[in-house]
């Protein structure tokens, strides 16, 4: 399995119709729709569809054809992402109809070579499964842990100051996790 760890933006054209895909991470996902549709008021469709891994660590996949004929635009979508085995993802694809029918054939691969597009760009990561991890420290302690944190690149990260102690939270993998871990005892 694959992911990203960032958004990136794609553009595909054909007969005139322009297709924008913006892939993200599920995360970013939430309301992406809705910014879009703001963002570009003349466009006809906003069309996603996504993949993640839910706390079973099953893969929830769903999609939308925003008005399209049904199954030619979120599912040919979902089709690039479920072949590249990339989780924990959304790409939205704007459309913008440029006077040309396409045909359901056409429009299913248009939608399917703008996701494609954007995956060219896309800087694609190994998946790794992140776990939590809770731990506390002193106040003095908190400028050498950013520090062992930004070292171990974890940058999934929250803190609390508390009374007299500081809490943390933070997501990663195992592996790193582990390494925190054995740097925190050495203390």
């Amino acid at each position: 399995m694959q992911t990203i760890e960032q958004s990136f933006v794609g553009r595909y054209e054909v007969k005139k119709s322009k297709f924008i895909a913006h892939l993200v991470p599920i995360s970013d996902y939430k309301g992406l729709q809705e910014k879009l549709r703001e963002e570009h008021p003349k466009a006809r469709h906003v069309v996603y569809a996504l993949r993640y891994l839910n706390e079973f660590d099953q893969i929830v996949e769903n999609a939308s054809d925003d008005e399209e004929p049904k199954g030619a635009a979120g599912v040919p979508s979902l089709n690039v992402l479920r072949g590249q085995e990339l989780v924990n993802v959304a790409v939205v694809t704007v459309r913008y109809f440029g006077g040309t029918k396409l045909g359901i054939g056409g429009m299913a691969r248009a939608y399917a070579s703008a996701v494609k597009e954007v995956l060219a760009l896309a800087d694609i990561k190994k998946y790794e499964k992140e776990f939590a991890y809770e731990f506390e420290t002193s106040y003095s302690g908190v400028q050498k842990c950013d520090y062992t944190l930004k070292k171990l690149k974890i940058f999934q990260v929250e803190r609390e100051f508390l009374g007299d102690k500081v809490a943390w939270n933070i997501r990663s993998t195992q592996e790193k996790l582990d390494q925190l871990k054995a740097l925190l005892t050495k203390e």
